[in-house]
């Protein structure tokens, strides 16, 4: 029979995956990014039943993903002070509970309002799973269970769309039924999560100085940088501006565009999922900046590409920079984060990356009235080779 010293160490050996709190993280994770890909499918259907101008449909995104952006820093604050699950459960379970409620409106006014509740639930979770990682885990088995996650979810981002296009055959109003599964999940965390809460000072104003203090390190202005400039090179050029290309230069359908979308996340998937290995060989830094120069390669390629399959190279190559450099970000965040501010400043930094996801498509489309479409992605390329620059001068100590 196994001593209890042996009992630990056996746990300690044991895969990051297999871990009861990383699935409850994993499971987390791929709430938080279920609740757009999910139901796009379902928005020409949409339109019709409720006769929904479709130009008004975005609306539907917008007021999911605001809450993130301007909520981050106050979630962070309030996780850090009062203890992550006492934000989580609350926040899956609102989620679940106005998420499922977007399926039986009738009316587009009021789905917008559960939208924004639903968002609002959203808007803590993919940052607090990330946080939850930086509690748990130290080291080498930080940087396989960051890794391992964004595998996780790169498969959510993935699949989704198969299968709320699947649901809304049946209905449009199926896919928004989806977030129930944030009910039980919810009540996973509470009973099943074992993490250690913070115990930092709960006076408010001092809390505030000191976070403020720490935000001023410049390593974290990088990083909070680089994670803006990921989505704003992903949502810009790669996912508004490539199923456009795609459609007028090879005219081809929306099946096969969604392919090519959908080959990124394959890409992410099995790059992050050795992000372990990787972090063995190189520093968090030296993959951050590798990952600019594939997206900047990348880019470069795609108005190169004499036909449509040829496009799987520059996605490919894109993804792999994706998986091995956002994660990275995530893994050096919470390394320099003091434990007493981690969930304010992975908070802040998902602020960052929401405001990459709302300017990227608005900066790439004023290019793309400038130039033209292969404008977009040569501007994308200028782009991720300045913030490599700037990257590299803020961790430069």
């Amino acid at each position: 029979m196994k001593s209890a010293n042996e009992s630990e160490k056996f746990e300690r050996r044991k895969p990051v995956f297999q871990e009861l709190n990383f699935q409850i993280i994993c499971a987390v994770g791929l709430i938080a990014v279920l609740g757009v890909s999910s139901v796009t499918p379902a928005f020409p259907g949409l339109a019709k039943a409720l006769a929904v101008d479709p130009q008004n449909l975005g609306l539907l995104i917008t007021v999911f993903t605001l809450p993130s952006v301007i909520l981050g820093p106050v979630i962070g604050v309030l996780a850090d002070r009062l203890g992550r699950k006492k934000i989580i459960v609350p926040s899956l379970l609102l989620f679940g509970i106005a998420g499922t409620a977007c399926g039986f409106v009738g009316n587009f006014e009021l789905l917008l309002w559960l939208r924004l509740l639903q968002g609002i639930g959203a808007a803590s979770l993919l940052s607090l799973s990330i946080t939850l990682i930086g509690d748990l885990y130290q080291g080498t088995r930080r940087t396989e269970a960051m890794g391992f996650n964004a595998s996780v979810t790169s498969i959510g981002t993935a699949s989704y769309p198969t299968i709320g296009g699947a649901l809304a055959t049946l209905g449009w109003y199926y896919p928004f039924i989806l977030p129930i599964v944030a009910l039980p999940i919810g009540l996973l965390v509470l009973f099943g999560l074992d993490n250690p809460e913070p115990k930092g000072d709960r006076h408010l104003k001092e809390y505030l100085n000191n976070a403020t203090k720490v935000l001023k390190d410049r390593r974290l202005l990088g990083l909070f940088t680089a994670s803006a400039a990921n989505f704003v090179l992903l949502y810009g050029a790669y996912v508004t501006y490539l199923p456009q290309l795609i459609s007028d230069e090879f005219k081809e359908p929306p099946a096969t565009i969604g392919i090519l979308l959908s080959s990124v996340s394959v890409a992410i998937t099995i790059t992050a999922s050795q992000l372990g290995r990787l972090a063995r060989k190189y520093q968090p830094t030296t993959l951050i900046k590798a990952s600019f120069i594939l997206y900047a390669f990348a880019l470069f390629l795609i108005p190169l590409m004499p036909s449509t399959w040829f496009l799987l190279i520059p996605a490919t190559i894109f993804g792999i920079g994706l998986g091995m450099g956002f994660p990275s970000i995530q893994n050096l965040l919470t390394d320099i984060a003091p434990k007493e501010y981690l969930a304010t400043i992975v908070s802040v930094n998902g602020t960052f990356f929401g405001i990459g996801q709302t300017l990227g498509p608005l900066l790439m489309g004023i290019v793309f009235g400038f130039g033209g479409i292969d404008s977009v992605f040569y501007a994308g390329v200028g782009f991720a080779i300045l913030i490599f620059f700037v990257f590299r001068y803020c961790t430069c100590m």
